[in-house]
Parts: C-alpha cells; structure tokens; sequence
C-alpha cells in the first residue's frame, strides 16, 4: 500500500520563506534529498518515492493553509491510501523553534489547515508532526507572525529541522508511527 506525507503551507511566491510554510520547506528538503520532482497536480505538487517496497507520494496542497483538507481528502481518495499510512507536517506556535514533535493523532490545537483535514476526512486519528516556530510575536500580530519570513538565525537552522523531520518520514514508513514518534519527540544530542 501507498503512503501520503502532506507538508503544509501557502503557494506563491510571497509566503516563500514564512514561518507559516515550514511543511513545504520539509518535503522540499525530503524530496530533494530523494532526487524526487514535485510535479503540478490537481489540488497541489506531487511528487514520488519509494521507501523499501513502498511507494510514498509528497503532497504540498495549493489550496491555502486553512483549505489544505480539501487536497488530503482528494488524495486520499485518490491513491486509495488508509489514514493509518496519513502524515501531516506543519507549523505550531506553541512549541519553541526548531522542536519537533510527532503524535500518531490529537486534536488541531488551534491550527486551521490541521482543522480543515479533520473536518473534510472526519477523524483526528492520522499522524502529525508539528514544527516549532515559536510564538515571540510581541509588537505585531500573530497573522503576522507566522506569515512573516524566518530571521536568518532561523533560516541556519532550517536544514536540521527538515533533516530530522525527513528521518521522522522515513521511520514512519519503515516502522511505524510509534518508531517515528520515538525518533523525532527525543532532543537532538548536542554535539
């Protein structure tokens, strides 16, 4: 059976770069490194690897943040993928930047791509892992905030983000949502 990892985020050129778009900077980063091709589909990028036996598709949806339910349903759908084998990545403001965190189901906490999913594929039961942005958004608005652009103290450190969310992905695939949770929800070692 296939495999569906949504990264989320904002199309156009100027989301690019934004806090709010750390999942597509994720499957950017996981594709890449996976010599894949994002390709335009209907409700978003496609692109495919395979993972030992299985073949695992990339979606970054091109309906907006608070619509993104709208393409995981159609894919799900669409490749005929159970829930179980559903991973979602995103941004969440109430965890420091940089930590990640990965749970097998929840709530959306707040986060309205995560609420539309819920909403239009009717269960909370699909894994998630939200990436820290932190919430420092004294003296603007949090619309602003996480729409605004990573700083370049942030921006360094982006590629060790996505590495360890992209190990994250892999395990997930390879053995499981529990393996996976233990992989991403322990602090890098400093070295």
């Amino acid at each position: 059976m296939d495999y569906l990892i949504v990264g989320l985020g904002n199309i156009g050129n100027e989301y690019s770069g934004t806090r709010h778009n750390m999942g597509f900077m994720v499957l950017d980063a996981f594709a890449q490194a996976s010599n894949a091709v994002f390709r335009k589909r209907r409700y978003g990028a496609v692109a495919k690897v395979t993972i030992g036996a299985d073949d695992v598709y990339l979606l970054k949806p091109d309906t907006y943040m608070n619509l993104s339910g709208h393409a995981v349903a159609h894919w799900l759908k669409k490749l005929r993928v159970p829930v179980e084998r559903l991973l979602v990545i995103c941004d969440d403001l109430n965890i420091p930047f940089g930590t990640l965190r990965m749970r097998a189901k929840g709530s959306a906490g707040g986060h309205n791509g995560l609420k539309d999913i819920e909403f239009l594929i009717d269960t909370q039961d699909y894994a998630r892992i939200r990436i820290g942005i932190g919430n420092n958004f004294r003296g603007s608005t949090q619309v602003d905030f996480v729409l605004g652009k990573l700083l370049p103290e942030e921006k360094e450190q982006v590629a060790g983000i996505a590495k360890r969310a992209g190990e994250g992905i892999q395990t997930f695939v390879t053995q499981g949502v529990d393996r996976a949770m233990n992989l991403v929800n322990t602090p890098p070692r400093k070295e």
